[in-house]
């Protein structure tokens, strides 16, 4: 890889943050030159948010993202908005249980996982975020438990070490969707 860019979406509450900066910890793990900005609405919960995660090889001139090689799309709306911002040969990323329809687009590869369905079916209903992340590292070849676990420490802080075992589960089952 040299460099990718990503783009989460969804709504406050859903963790596109958390996400976005689980992957941004991982690339610096991995000695990989990172990008992170986060982008949300008026309310943190309910409101949208957003967020931009660059992982290059080279220093990273911009931290936006424009035309994202990966989208992850965790409702309609963000679905709707950043569809056609991916570019060709790009991945699309969707939580099926909240988006009814399928992506428009030919020209990119796409997962729909019932991420929100899956998270609450296995007793981690606030998970659905990290079910995805493990389903984007398993199909882009990048799930090293060495380094989702660094991640996982850097960003479940100390007060809150009793999750770290759960967000790795839940990354596992989506890993294996």
């Amino acid at each position: 890889m040299s460099t990718r860019q990503f783009l989460f979406s969804g709504f406050g509450g859903q963790g596109i943050l958390f996400a976005g900066k689980f992957l941004a910890y991982k690339g610096l793990t991995e000695e990989k030159q990172v990008s992170w900005l986060p982008s949300y609405g008026p309310e943190m919960r309910g409101g949208t948010a957003s967020c931009s995660v660059i992982i290059s090889d080279e220093p990273v001139g911009s931290p936006i993202v424009s035309k994202p090689d990966v989208l992850v799309a965790m409702n309609l709306p963000s679905l709707d908005k950043f569809e056609d911002s991916v570019v060709p040969g790009g991945i699309i990323f969707y939580d099926s249980t909240l988006i009814e329809r399928s992506v428009r687009r030919t020209d990119v590869k796409v997962y729909a996982i019932s991420s929100t369905q899956l998270a609450s079916d296995n007793g981690f209903p606030t998970l659905a975020n990290m079910i995805l992340i493990g389903k984007i590292l398993e199909a882009l070849g990048e799930f090293n438990a060495e380094s989702v676990d660094a991640a996982l420490k850097k960003v479940i802080s100390a007060k809150h070490a009793d999750m770290l075992e759960t967000n790795y589960r839940a990354m596992k089952l989506g890993s294996e969707q």
